[in-house]
């Protein structure tokens, strides 16, 4: 007998995923800057010039980002990473609420498990000021630079997203164009709000670091330009539905969303 469609279901797998895709993240982030800001490591030495430096961070987080998204974990989970992107799918009507619930608690959880995994693997180095956790604070121009920066940055990392996820020839690069973004933003941007983009991650550093300058510009401009971007996205004349909440949808990996590309 077929079981009624209208059964809540919970997809552990996914959430676990989800949350391990987060603390590969975050132990990338806090690995590589150490390795290029702590006075003490032979990288830092070797650079002085720091727009080298962030550009190498940058690309390193991008291929890192790029990494996940097409890892078996990431195919399987969507690769959201960031409750701003979970919650906005939720927005449209992509993931179920409970679904949604879980990926936003296992963001949480596992960028604080990343981060704590990185700081056994780095020692003392994170907790220099150079690195701190990674943290992430308002930069020189103050505060609401920062909150214009990170709600702008939101709003273009999820308008790509959705434009290029749901247009058939350019589906199937939809990490790729997401992962460029990463690593354009971390070394151009960077400087100005610390390129979060993410609360999870932004709390995953805050908590060890016992630093929360300013910490409202991280819980609310991600979202702001996130949601502002799906809402400039489905009144586009003539834009595409939005087909699922996975970031690679083409693979044999279960989807548990309310895909667009089921028969």
């Amino acid at each position: 007998m077929q079981a009624p469609s209208n059964i809540v279901r919970v997809h552990w797998p996914e959430y676990l995923m989800e949350a391990a895709g987060l603390g590969l993240f975050m132990i990338s982030a806090a690995v590589m800057t150490a390795l290029l800001e702590y006075p003490y490591s032979p990288l830092h030495e070797l650079l002085p010039d720091p727009v080298i430096r962030r550009l190498l961070i940058g690309i390193a987080m991008g291929l890192t980002a790029i990494g996940i998204i097409y890892s078996p974990w990431g195919k399987r989970s969507g690769a959201h990473l960031n409750p701003a992107v979970t919650v906005t799918f939720f927005r449209l009507g992509k993931i179920q609420g409970l679904d949604a619930l879980f990926y936003v608690v296992a963001q949480f959880v596992g960028g604080l498990i990343g981060l704590q995994v990185a700081a056994m693997a780095i020692g003392m180095a994170i907790e220099h000021p150079t690195v701190n956790y990674v943290v992430t604070v308002p930069g020189l121009d103050g505060t609401w630079m920062a909150f214009v920066a990170e709600a702008a940055i939101s709003f273009g990392l999820m308008l790509v997203v959705l434009i290029v996820s749901n247009h058939t020839k350019l589906n199937a690069w939809t990490g790729l164009f997401a992962g460029a973004l990463v690593a354009t933003y971390i070394a151009i941007e960077a400087p100005l709000s610390g390129m979060s983009m993410n609360p999870a991650r932004s709390v995953a550093s805050a908590l060890p670091a016992h630093l929360w300058t300013d910490f409202w510009v991280y819980l609310t401009a991600p979202f702001l330009g996130m949601l502002l971007a799906a809402e400039c996205y489905v009144r586009f004349p003539g834009a595409r539905r939005v087909l699922c909440a996975k970031l690679h949808h083409h693979n044999n990996a279960r989807c548990i969303f309310r895909c667009g590309y089921m028969p």
